[in-house]
């Protein structure tokens, strides 16, 4: 549904205004390149804080607390 929005939307924008949105459709592939190094920096601190939290808990979990 999301999809079907979208080209909608584009289809739209390429009525009112076509050198927007043949400008959209180039630069889109740039954006998304741009951000996957973001997304993967994303990623990693967010597993090295399950690591850490992991490393904190391990003593209550070896000691049976239940989480509540």
């Amino acid at each position: 549904m999301k999809l079907l929005i979208l080209v909608v939307g584009w289809c739209i924008l390429f009525l009112l205004c076509w050198p927007l949105a043949i400008f959209a459709v180039v630069i889109f592939p740039v954006v998304w390149v741009i951000s996957l190094p973001l997304r993967l920096i994303g990623i990693t601190v967010g597993a090295l804080f399950a690591l850490l939290r992991a490393i904190l808990f391990l003593p209550a979990r070896l000691l049976g607390h239940k989480r509540g």
